[in-house]
């Protein structure tokens, strides 16, 4: 029985809005600690000498990774009506 409710929850996993929010804020977040890496002076220069590309890009690797954390620990279930 528990085979078959888990069989019948991984359908609504796939569209668990919490995994894709979280890959997104994921690849938006390395893109931007790559860019900030890479970052010449006039840049920097830019933004009064702060790196905010690079700690945006951290800021959003957190945030992801505490969506992905979410959704790993607390995962949906189905609704069973039967």
């Amino acid at each position: 029985m528990a085979e078959k409710d888990e069989q019948q929850a991984k359908p609504h996993r796939l569209f668990d809005l919490r995994y894709l929010i979280g890959a997104l804020f994921t690849v938006y977040g390395v893109i931007l600690v790559i860019v900030g890496a890479l970052d010449g002076s006039a840049a920097l220069s830019k933004a009064q000498g702060i790196r905010i590309n690079l700690w945006l890009g951290i800021s959003m690797l957190v945030l992801a990774g505490l969506f992905l954390l979410w959704a790993w620990l607390r995962p949906l279930s189905a609704d069973s009506n039967d």
